[in-house]
């Protein structure tokens, strides 16, 4: 079997024409540079990492408070901050 050359498409790269579409997309948009936002919930969640070093350390504070038998809860201010809570619902 021969294969004839077909007249008028000799050295025609069929892909040649999209290359040329994305370079001149490439040229015709500026280079945009890469941003960074921080939305609202990942600084709330930086505040929180923060409000947790406090818990933490407070925490710490009462049990060791706890263990040498020091801590004397004020049993007035405890009910009425319950019932502020509960209030509030």
């Amino acid at each position: 079997m021969k294969i004839n050359h077909t007249p008028g498409v000799n050295g025609i790269n069929p892909y040649q024409k999209q290359l040329k579409k994305v370079d001149a997309a490439k040229a015709a948009s500026p280079a945009a540079g890469d941003k960074l936002e921080i939305s609202s919930a990942a600084k709330e969640m930086q505040d929180s990492s923060r409000i947790l070093a406090e818990r933490r350390e407070k925490i710490a504070l009462l049990k060791e408070k706890i263990a040498d038998g020091t801590y004397k809860p004020d049993a007035d201010a405890t009910a009425k901050a319950m019932l502020d809570f509960y209030g509030k619902l």
